[in-house]
């Protein structure tokens, strides 16, 4: 998917944000439909039905009507498509839109084919019931039959095409990396490189929580809250795409290096679950402290460090040729001598075998396993010390 940066007009970002106000009006009625049907075991209306139904309401209302009927029919569609998926086990159930928090539409057919090169940096889309809108051509655009428009948290505008990227092709060396993610070191590569990307500076942080006391202290739906609102969502947007652009360089570069790429097989929804209160031995019916405030630290230090996007890219870049391993034991497993211990790894970066003596960054030495495969599992033990086996003892008898 190529995205490119909108410049609209202040004329044109409030019809923009109309047409997403339709989209998402159209998606939430269709869900309500759907809901209702399922509490009550009745069929609810599907697509064409709808469609007729949404030609009634355009006809009886006039706000409707002054948008855009193809959006208002692919928000429909779109929402026959989250049905499709869940029914077959691909994805989970469709959720609410909410305004602030998914603003967007998407325009598919012939309409998606209205794009005029301006000049070797800007082209233009037109777009129904808008015009026609700018935006920057960072990349060479490519030929799609639908693409659509976003609005983030700060206000920025992106329109997307939906195309499938071409694959980088093996380079043929036979190459073998792993990949240890960590959130000290996002990516540690069996090569002995740490891989990184800039976290936010001292003075963004110090300005985040400004902002964020700001915050608190701000009415509920007055324009200074809205204010302070965007500009949190800005700091937050320089992060995720210094992330993204991370992500995408070392993508990139990992598929043209390498033939076969293994990482750990890491399920983040389970690693970034709430944990359950533990209860106080010393009163009964109560719990801990402070338990899920740690936990929420580490959450959101998975979550900053882009391990779920990093291994997509890769299988987007370089298709069948990213293996994953199970993560079992790899970081207290020697890659030497295959020793396996909980005393090797006394420290996050230290790795020292008590077998061999055997030292290195303790996130390289967990990637050298990885490449070699050396991931134990409970039915696999190839990898690990086994304790001799205890001779029998003789008893005599008086």
């Amino acid at each position: 998917m190529s995205r490119f940066r909108l410049n609209p007009t202040p004329t044109q970002t409030a019809s923009l944000l109309q047409q997403c106000t339709h989209a998402r009006y159209v998606w939430n009625l269709a869900l309500e439909q759907w809901l209702v049907g399922k509490r009550k075991r009745v069929v609810a209306p599907r697509f064409t039905e709808q469609c007729r139904q949404l030609t009634e309401a355009r006809a009886a209302c006039s706000w409707l009507r002054a948008g855009s009927q193809t959006v208002q029919q692919q928000a429909l569609r779109d929402f026959d498509q989250a049905l499709r998926n869940l029914y077959g086990g691909t994805h989970r159930q469709p959720t609410w839109r909410k305004a602030g928090l998914h603003e967007g539409f998407r325009i598919v057919g012939a309409q998606a084919r209205r794009i005029a090169k301006l000049s070797r940096k800007w082209a233009a889309v037109n777009v129904p019931k808008v015009g026609w809108i700018r935006f920057r051509v960072s990349r060479p655009v490519p030929e799609a039959k639908s693409y659509r428009i976003t609005r983030d948290r700060s206000g920025r505008w992106h329109i997307a095409f939906a195309t499938i990227p071409e694959a980088i092709p093996a380079p043929g060396t036979g190459g073998i990396v792993g990949i240890d993610r960590g959130v000290t070191v996002p990516a540690a590569l069996s090569t002995g490189e740490l891989l990184s990307f800039s976290k936010p500076s001292p003075t963004e942080q110090k300005r985040l929580k400004q902002l964020q006391r700001r915050l608190a202290r701000c009415r509920r739906s007055s324009n200074r809250r809205q204010r302070v609102k965007t500009a949190i969502a800005k700091l937050h947007a320089r992060t995720r795409d210094r992330r993204k652009d991370w992500v995408e360089k070392i993508s990139t570069d990992l598929a043209r290096r390498f033939d076969v790429i293994r990482v750990e097989q890491l399920r983040i929804t389970h690693l970034t679950r709430r944990p359950r209160p533990k209860p106080d031995p010393e009163r009964p019916g109560a719990y801990l402290p402070n338990r899920r405030r740690a936990k929420a630290a580490l959450n959101r230090g998975i979550l900053a460090s882009g391990w779920g996007e990093l291994v997509r890219r890769l299988k987007h870049k370089a298709p069948g040729r990213v293996d994953e391993v199970s993560p079992r034991h790899t970081s207290q497993t020697c890659s030497v001598c295959g020793h396996r211990a909980a005393e090797n790894r006394k420290s996050q970066a230290i790795f020292r075998c008590v077998a061999c003596g055997y030292q290195r960054n303790a996130d390289v030495n967990a990637a050298t396993n990885i490449a070699a495969g050396r991931a134990v599992s409970a039915r696999r033990e190839t990898h690990t010390t086994v304790s001799p086996k205890r001779e029998p003892q003789l008893t005599t008898s008086t």
